[in-house]
């Protein structure tokens, strides 16, 4: 019996929405290769998790995150955005912010000075400084 989005598998009732749909896609897809149930579905699950951690790791991964001279002190803006993140007194807790938003996105921090010239950058969220 193919699944639905409305209708699946108790095992997927816990699964977000996105990863379940790719799930009840997956499982389908295996279910017309001739599996059985349950291993279909123990495979759809692991493989729309792989697949949504993957999807997540090429949204974040490569992004930069700026440390910037601000009207209002120092800020922490996003690659690409119009307007910062946060906005803190001094460049010191920007760096701060920064870093840890680098390590729970996996993203990387460019330093920029006084003028907004590129002071330093690093490498990528794990070798950001401790």
């Amino acid at each position: 019996m193919p699944w639905t989005p409305g209708s699946y598998p108790p095992s997927m009732k816990n699964l977000d929405a996105q990863v379940r749909e790719k799930a009840v896609e997956i499982a389908n897809a295996l279910l017309e290769e001739n599996y059985q149930e349950g291993r279909a579905i123990a495979i759809a699950i692991a493989a729309a998790k792989k697949w949504a951690e993957n999807s997540a790791d090429r949204k974040t991964s490569g992004e930069r995150l700026h440390v910037i001279p601000h009207p209002q002190g120092w800020a922490v803006r996003r690659a690409n955005a119009e307007r910062a993140s946060f906005v803190f007194n001094t460049k010191t807790q920007a760096q701060n912010k920064a870093i840890q938003m680098a390590r729970d996105e996996n993203r990387t921090v460019v330093i920029h000075d006084e003028d907004e010239e590129f002071e330093s950058q690093s490498a990528s969220a794990s070798s950001v400084l401790s």
